[in-house]
């Protein structure tokens, strides 16, 4: 194998199949990258047997082919390497067998490798009729939920989140049974059966960092894995299994207290309050509505006490003190773009639902804090 490639091109496809790369893994040659060039481009994959990326330069784009082959290069050393070449073209060529000479005019490596032989086969299958989504639509929707899910591995399905499709209608809910994430969206065409998958949140997260435009990407679902395609990448993950908890009666439908207030300005409010919360457990504020206006304050032994005040509407004769975790409420008020948003209350220990007043297709709910 003897080729000459672009720094950035090749660093660009290093670094999303990185992202496959686990520092736990105990197979050594999951520990490293397989470069495949043949006829058709050079295919770099990477795995740690639950999440596998695989991309694919075609042969146009590299500038110099001299010999086809394989072979397994260490991934803790190679981005560092590349990135730190002194030159825009980089030279590979596989010497002895197992040790790649990557190399400048004035720079040069010699890594010792491991045989492609050794690497797990590993299936990247499409289906027959995959769902086609907007990637930048699908990475809103992990934006939206995925910091809801759970980082508790007592109960694994909290940790990923939970796709739904029925007909053109796709579902998206992350919870840690503290707080709760829900987003609709409606695709261009329908599917014949059913989905109810869960996709672990760490690896839809990787997905998320590689999108980085407005491309349609199909999504290959299968029983026990999803396959991403998109543009010159293949990103498949196993799903956890089980079944989902069924959250479609957390969210009330109807609501005591209805308070309208904007957004920038209620969150602003939540995190000067928050300042002295900071370090602590659960960092409570306690939220107060009384007709017409709403007083967000908390309170610390040790450091003293701060008061916000707002101006709302809801309705004249509202009253409830209710107490919260500011950080939860923080990350969920960062998911919406619109300025108007309604706060919906039944009660201190009924939980708190956010809702955008122009878009009703993200929910965020959060438990509220008992205080004594």
């Amino acid at each position: 194998m003897k080729f000459t490639i672009e720094k950035n091109l090749l660093l660009e496809n290093l670094s999303n199949v990185a992202k496959a790369i686990s520092s736990k893994n105990v197979i050594p040659v999951l520990s490293g990258i397989k470069f495949d060039l043949n006829d058709e481009g050079l295919f770099l994959t990477a795995s740690d047997s639950e999440l596998t990326i695989r991309t694919f330069i075609e042969s146009k784009k590299i500038t110099r082919i001299e010999s086809q082959g394989s072979i397994i290069i260490q991934s803790k050393f190679i981005l560092d390497i590349i990135r730190k070449m002194p030159s825009d073209l980089i030279n590979f060529e596989l010497m002895d067998g197992f040790k790649i000479k990557i190399y400048t005019e004035t720079s040069q490596y010699d890594l010792n490798c491991l045989d492609s032989n050794d690497y797990p086969n590993l299936k990247l299958e499409e289906s027959k009729n995959p769902l086609v989504i907007n990637s930048s639509v699908f990475k809103t929707i992990i934006n939206q939920t995925s910091f809801a899910i759970s980082t508790q591995e007592l109960r694994p399905l909290l940790t990923g989140i939970n796709f739904k499709i029925n007909g053109d209608l796709l579902e998206c809910i992350a919870t840690d049974s503290y707080r709760l994430a829900k987003k609709n969206i409606k695709l261009d065409s329908s599917v014949e059966e059913e989905v109810n998958i869960v996709i672990p949140g760490k690896n839809i997260i990787e997905l998320d960092k590689i999108i980085n435009d407005d491309e349609n990407m199909e999504m290959h679902i299968f029983n026990n894995k999803v396959l991403f395609k998109y543009k010159n990448i293949l990103f498949q993950t196993n799903l956890l299994s089980g079944t989902y908890p069924n959250t479609a009666n957390l969210i009330p439908t109807e609501f005591d207290i209805i308070v309208n207030t904007k957004l920038n300005e209620y969150y602003s409010a939540i995190d000067r309050a928050a300042l002295l919360t900071q370090g602590k457990d659960k960092n409570i504020v306690k939220m107060r509505i009384k007709d017409d206006s709403m007083i967000i304050n908390s309170y610390a032994s040790e450091i003293g006490k701060v008061e916000e005040k707002l101006s709302i509407e809801t309705s004249k004769n509202a009253s409830i003190d209710i107490s919260f975790s500011a950080k939860y409420m923080l990350e969920a008020l960062k998911t919406f773009k619109d300025d108007d948003i309604l706060i919906l209350l039944n009660g201190e220990v009924k939980p708190i639902v956010i809702k955008s007043v122009k878009d009703e297709s993200l929910i965020q709910l959060i438990l509220p804090i008992k205080t004594y």
